[in-house]
């Protein structure tokens, strides 16, 4: 890739800038937040929702890394963490041999009830309390067209 980049104009550097600021301050925050407060950390939590929320409670090894944008060891890793601790555990594929779901335990379920009444909170007080309704709706509208455009743009 040779080409001389298309550089960012001050008014798309700013918009980018403090949009990445906002988006770490709120995720540190929130992790900090979450680890302080309950068993969980950030990462077990998202695993954690991405599981509850998927039917019978489970999903194959690389639709979790897809749903939760992460590299495929970074997973790995955490699934083990998760593993010894009794949240999650590995199910076969009775109609692949080759593959395997994984699934959130009666603990995981458990951490995860107990951990989302704070973490709902912290979510209220460091992001849903600063804005109007209408703020709010715009938020997740642009929310939505980077995603939509996400899904268009190869890696």
């Amino acid at each position: 890739m040779n080409s001389t980049p298309q550089w960012l104009s001050q008014q798309e550097y700013a918009s980018w800038r403090e949009f990445i600021r906002m988006q770490e301050k709120l995720v540190g925050r929130l992790s900090r937040l979450m680890q302080a407060e309950s068993s969980l950390s950030a990462a077990d939590y998202a695993v954690l929702v991405e599981l509850t929320e998927a039917p019978e409670g489970r999903l194959r090894f690389m639709e979790l890394v897809k749903a939760v944008e992460w590299e495929k060891s970074r997973m790995s890793h955490q699934l083990a963490r998760m593993t010894k601790r009794g949240l999650v555990a590995r199910e076969e594929c009775v109609d692949d041999g080759r593959g395997a779901f994984i699934a959130v335990t009666p603990a995981g379920r458990e951490a995860i009830a107990e951990a989302s009444p704070r973490h709902v909170e912290a979510v209220r007080r460091l992001f849903i309390d600063a804005l109007t309704p209408e703020e709010l709706d715009s938020v997740a509208h642009l929310s939505r067209r980077v995603l939509e455009h996400l899904e268009k743009v190869p890696d």
